[in-house]
């Protein structure tokens, strides 16, 4: 039965402005994985150029993320376990197949401060998003208690279109010449959409707080640029479920060549892996440790908006090597506007100013 749930050096001066939204993402719950498949952290957050300064003053990035992701095994089984309440000391035969996708638009205003503290530049974002996740459920569940044995077979669905919660962003940059350094705090303010009975969501119902480091080489004159950011996440318990994910171990990395002053190409990639069990969980999914890997390209493009600098970038990743967690692919657009830099005071070595 169907159940319906309600010389490129010349000419880089802000090449990276705006680019903060690739590293302020945020997630759908539909497509992601700890409790029922899904983590705080997105994978893909950061990518290049993630370390470099900025100019100081606001900045505004808009992105349109997509995602489509399937799971079978533990990750769907864990979504059912979920919404279907199954009690812990029964035993539970599972054949489901989940399929999610999600569209949202994400909004992160920046803004950079002149001053320096510690030696670098700090910046504070929040970001906000909106959009519509769906997800559908198909398979069969046997629970046995005892000699009694009940099935459930079908399929259910689910979709939500509303707000998500909210990510506070800190970081702190330094640049010495090509080598740029940052560290960085962001967490979860749990505000958006949840249901623990549903199985689409735009918020997870619990706080997290995430914090970590990272290194960008960027070399103005020949163009080459590589990034890699690393971090932990802290779960809360989900005081609605009880369940508490485990400790998040994440690293995001983009590589890129200028072609001229305006265009560069390159990769993208991303690793996660949770490093501690769940509290909480139902006793067939063990200690659900989830883990993804995805690579893909990405090209960037930047142009002045009057006397503001305009960037855009199109990124995409397929995943691969998913355990506990649903995998698929999924794409981010991202258009952002920033102060220009002023190029008669940036050296080359400082051309490219941004997240």
């Amino acid at each position: 039965m169907k159940h319906q749930i309600s010389g490129p050096g010349l000419g880089l001066q802000a090449a990276c402005i705006g680019v903060t939204a690739l590293l302020l993402g945020s997630f759908t719950e539909a497509a992601r994985a700890d409790e029922s498949g899904v983590s705080y952290w997105l994978p893909g957050r950061f990518s290049s150029l993630a370390a470099a300064p900025q100019v100081p003053g606001w900045s505004m990035a808009e992105v349109y993320y997509h995602t489509t992701v399937s799971a079978f095994g533990n990750a769907a089984a864990a979504r059912e376990i979920q919404i279907g309440k199954i009690p812990a000391n029964i035993n539970v035969n599972l054949n489901l197949h989940l399929n999610a996708q999600a569209d949202l638009i994400l909004l992160n205003p920046t803004y950079t401060f002149a001053t320096p503290v510690l030696g670098g530049q700090l910046a504070i974002g929040m970001t906000g998003l909106f959009g519509r996740s769906a997800t559908s459920l198909d398979g069969t569940l046997t629970a046995f208690v005892g000699p009694l044995a009940t099935t459930r077979m079908g399929t259910l669905s689910d979709s939500l279109t509303s707000v998500g919660d909210l990510y506070p962003q800190v970081t702190l940059k330094w640049n010495a010449g090509v080598h740029n350094f940052m560290t960085y705090v962001t967490g979860d303010i749990p505000v958006g959409a949840y249901d623990p009975t549903r199985l689409s969501n735009l918020g997870i119902g619990h706080g997290a707080i995430d914090g970590g480091g990272g290194y960008t080489y960027f070399n103005p004159v020949a163009g080459h640029e590589f990034s890699a950011v690393a971090g932990f996440t802290y779960n809360f318990k989900n005081q609605d479920t009880q369940y508490q994910n485990g400790i998040d171990f994440h690293v995001d990395w983009g590589a890129s060549q200028f072609l001229s002053k305006q265009l560069f190409v390159g990769l993208v990639g991303y690793y996660y892996q949770q490093v501690t069990d769940d509290f909480g969980q139902h006793p067939i999914l063990g200690g659900f440790r989830s883990r993804v890997v995805g690579v893909g390209p990405q090209i960037g493009y930047l142009f002045p908006v009057g006397d503001m600098q305009g960037y855009l970038n199109l990124k995409g990743y397929g995943e691969f090597a998913a355990e506990n967690r649903p995998a698929g692919w999924n794409t981010w657009l991202t258009f952002s506007i920033s102060p220009m830099a002023p190029t008669s005071t940036v050296t080359p070595a400082r051309r490219i100013v941004t997240k």
